[in-house]
């Protein structure tokens, strides 16, 4: 017997296939690219820029405010996936993707004509604005948008957009560097952004079934969040005991944030994250893990480039590999059954862990093709560790209530967590770098250290999903 979906637009009901040919569907295909190409945006723009920045500075100079271009995009970015549950209940699906795509196609363009960094970085702050929105988004509206049975398919996609962005972006920005055609890059960007405007605007319901309207902002925890984001971020541009004080000052800021976000009446984070029997604290403590074992991808080519002589396309390709193994694992892991899915994400930080362990076990001066290999080897398995849970672990965010607007909130908070763990990996990471006198030395402490901190993920990762 054929199952049935309701068209979302004309009412009629249309046959349903199951698992990856039910969610690419003709009918779901329009929706389901703009989710996937939101967050897709958002990840290449991130890898991209980093790619390009050379040529930018070697442009309009502004060498003194390089960092504040990833770090303007990333923090405010922060701050907008903040907003993406209120964005909803407010304006519906629709509006608000076209609010996102907006946002960053205007800060795209005033990047491409900016005249000097600092309207370099305003125009990345106004991308991160958009950006946040969209990757938000690209969790939130599965829920109200894609049939329930298409869920776990979505969520890995939209998943497997931030392992795409750190494939093809590295390169897609090399060559436009090479070229040096800087500005061009970001006009095209802005076209893809107009482009899924439109699609949206035909793809998506007006609507969403929150019938939530204008909850007041929660400013204390949003006030606290944005300045612990900041100052992790700035500890990162900084040394010595600047440095540890601006840590130390952004771990403490970060605490004060869930105290105060968890007696806040509106909140940040949903109000079932702080319930004492609730799981949905230890499933965002599981993707901040997760997350922090991903940002290794950040080092890995200056790594090999230092230990192993290797080129830059080479060690590109190399800090590609964890990204590969996080896409392939999710496209399988995505049909597992409740069982296995369990079993997976209790697996899955013991996996990344031993990964990036060996690999940073295995860091030395003079590498070889040998070596080269097995650093290779190890990255695969770490992405695989976190490619077999990170499906699984959105569905139980948006699964965590039956109230349709607070599962589109617990799933849109699964792209703060990872920003904000990918903000405080950061800044520890540029810390541990400074550690080593030697590179190879750096090396170890950086991949070790990360190391550590997925393991953190092993205690949320038990209680993530129902037995």
């Amino acid at each position: 017997m054929t199952d049935e979906r309701l068209d979302l637009d004309s009412g009629q009901t249309a046959p349903a296939a199951t698992g990856w040919a039910a969610l690419l569907h003709r009918d779901l295909l329009p929706a389901v690219l703009v989710l996937s190409g939101g967050v897709a945006l958002y990840a290449m723009n991130l890898y991209f820029t980093a790619a390009l920045m050379p040529s930018v500075v070697a442009s309009i100079g502004g060498a003194e405010y390089f960092a504040w271009a990833a770090t303007g995009y990333l923090v405010v970015a922060v701050v907008a996936t903040m907003l993406v549950g209120r964005t909803l209940d407010r304006f519906g699906a629709r509006r608000s993707y076209l609010a996102g795509f907006v946002l960053f196609g205007l800060g795209t363009v005033a990047s491409a004509a900016s005249p000097s960094m600092v309207v370099f970085v305003a125009g990345r702050g106004l991308q991160g604005a958009g950006a946040g929105l969209l990757i938000g988004l690209g969790y939130a509206v599965i829920r109200t948008t894609l049939p329930a049975h298409t869920w776990t398919q979505a969520s890995s996609l939209v998943s497997a957009m931030f392992a795409l962005g750190a494939l093809v972006g590295p390169a897609l920005g090399g060559i436009f560097a090479e070229l040096d055609l800087w500005r061009a890059s970001y006009v095209v960007l802005a076209v893809v952004s107009a482009l899924l405007a439109l699609i949206a605007t035909r793809a998506l319901p007006a609507h969403t079934a929150s019938p939530r309207r204008g909850d007041p902002l929660p400013l204390r925890s949003f006030v606290a969040l944005t300045l612990a984001a900041a100052l992790l971020s700035i500890s990162s541009t900084t040394e010595g005991v600047r440095a540890v004080v601006l840590v130390v000052a952004g771990l403490a800021t970060l605490v004060a944030f869930l105290v105060i976000d968890a007696r806040a009446t509106h909140s940040v984070l949903p109000r079932i994250t702080y319930l004492a029997g609730g799981r949905l604290k230890w499933v965002y403590l599981t993707v901040a893990a997760l997350s922090a074992g991903v940002m290794v991808e950040n080092f890995v080519p200056l790594f090999g480039q230092q230990l192993a002589g290797m080129t830059p396309v080479w060690a590109g390709f190399l800090g590609a590999v964890m990204s590969i193994g996080w896409s392939a694992a999710q496209v399988f892991s995505a049909g597992a059954g409740p069982a296995t899915a369990r079993r997976l994400v209790l697996f899955s930080p013991w996996l990344v862990a031993a990964g990036l362990a060996g690999y940073g076990l295995l860091q030395t001066a003079g590498a070889g093709a040998g070596s080269i290999a097995l650093w290779a080897g190890f990255l695969l398995l770490a992405g695989i560790g976190v490619g077999i849970a990170f499906p699984h672990l959105t569905v139980a965010a948006m699964s965590s209530t039956p109230d349709s607007g607070e599962g589109a909130r617990a799933a849109a908070a699964v792209s703060t967590t990872q920003l904000i763990a990918y903000t405080l990996t950061s800044a520890v990471a540029g810390n541990l770098l400074a550690l080593g006198s030697e590179a190879v030395d750096a090396a170890r402490w950086v991949i070790l250290g990360l190391a550590v901190l997925v393991a953190v993920g092993v205690v949320g990762s038990r209680r993530a999903l129902p037995r």
